[in-house]
C-alpha cells in the first residue's frame, strides 16, 4: 500500500480487525520510509448487479432506491427498512447474480415484509402490484386472512 504522506511504494501492516459492518477490514499501517501511521479499509470487490425494469431497460442496482421503497411502505411502522434492504443486498451478492428483474426484487421485499409487518406488506404490495381498485385490495387482505387461519392438523390435539 502506497503511503499517503510521502508516497513511498510500500507500508507495513501493524494491526487488522473486522469493522462492525462485518464486510470490511480495518488495517493500521506504518510507512517504513517516513514512519507515519495511517488507516486503510479493505472491502470485497463485488460484481455490479443490473436491474431489468418492466419496460426492458437496464440500470445499476441502487440499494438506496430499495430502502426508500421499503421506508415508504413502513412509514410509522416498527420495521427497519435499512436492515431489510441490507439483507436483500447480501442475498443478491451471495447468489452471485449479475442481473435481476424488478419483479424478483419486489417479491423478495414482499416476502420479508409479510413475515415482519402485515400493514407494511399491504402498503408495499398495493404499489408494487398496482392495485387498480378497492376490490383488488380486499382480495389481497382476504388472502392474508385465509393464510392466517390454518386448521389444526389431525392428531395434534391433546385429550384429557
Amino acid at each position: 500500500m502506497k503511503c499517503p504522506i510521502c508516497a513511498a511504494p510500500d507500508s507495513r501492516v501493524l494491526d487488522s480487525r473486522p469493522v462492525s459492518d462485518g464486510v470490511s477490514i480495518k488495517r493500521r499501517r506504518e510507512c517504513p520510509a517516513c514512519g507515519k501511521r495511517f488507516t486503510t479499509y479493505e472491502v470485497v470487490d463485488s460484481v455490479p448487479i443490473t436491474v431489468v425494469k418492466k419496460d426492458g431497460t437496464h440500470e445499476f442496482f441502487d440499494e438506496r432506491k430499495l430502502q426508500g421503497g421499503i421506508m415508504r411502505a413502513a412509514e410509522k411502522r416498527p420495521v427497519d427498512a435499512a436492515a431489510i434492504a441490507s439483507e436483500i443486498v447480501s442475498e443478491l451478492n451471495n447468489s452471485l447474480v449479475s442481473e435481476i428483474t424488478t419483479k424478483e426484487i419486489g417479491e423478495r421485499v414482499m416476502e420479508k415484509l409479510r413475515n415482519l409487518d402485515e400493514v407494511s406488506y399491504v402498503r408495499f404490495a398495493s404499489v408494487y402490484r398496482e392495485f387498480k381498485d378497492v376490490d383488488t385490495f380486499l382480495e389481497e387482505l382476504n388472502s392474508m386472512i385465509r393464510s392466517r387461519r390454518k386448521p389444526p392438523r389431525k392428531g395434534t390435539t391433546k385429550e384429557s
